[in-house]
């Protein structure tokens, strides 16, 4: 499988290091300036930046609006047993949106990182499937 690249504006890029590699287990794989940083977990690659600047992820738009974080769209991470992870982040002081909910499919729940951008934890249920690799 090819490496999935997904974006996340934060406000306080110390503090999102911090949230996923050390309570989602994404290793840091460089961080060149204190706007940026770039994180993987498996075959999903993260980058981490700080709105402003002149030019990458964060700079400003033509007319001056600068990116911002948060919103509802999000990274969803699949974990072998939901209640215990959510209790384990919970004691190391993670903020969730909402409670467990339980679908068809999955379990989930919206963890915020702290500049509130939301990733979904999701537990797979009998209903649950994932599609082959190969393609």
């Amino acid at each position: 499988m090819s490496t999935v690249t997904v974006r996340y504006l934060v406000t306080d890029l110390e503090a999102a290091v911090a949230f996923y590699r050390d309570l989602l287990g994404f290793e840091e794989e460089l961080r060149p300036s204190p706007m940026f940083a770039m994180l993987y977990r498996g075959d999903l690659r993260l980058l981490l930046s700080v709105p402003g600047g002149e030019v990458g992820g964060g700079a400003a738009m033509p007319n001056g609006e600068l990116p911002a974080p948060g919103g509802w769209n999000r990274i969803a991470l699949k974990v072998d047993d939901l209640p215990a992870t959510v209790d384990e982040l919970r004691g190391k002081g993670a903020r969730f949106r909402n409670d467990m909910l339980t679908g068809i499919g999955v379990r989930q729940i919206l963890i915020q990182d702290p500049s509130g951008n939301i990733v979904e934890l999701f537990e797979p249920l009998a209903a649950y499937h994932e599609r082959s690799a190969a393609r």
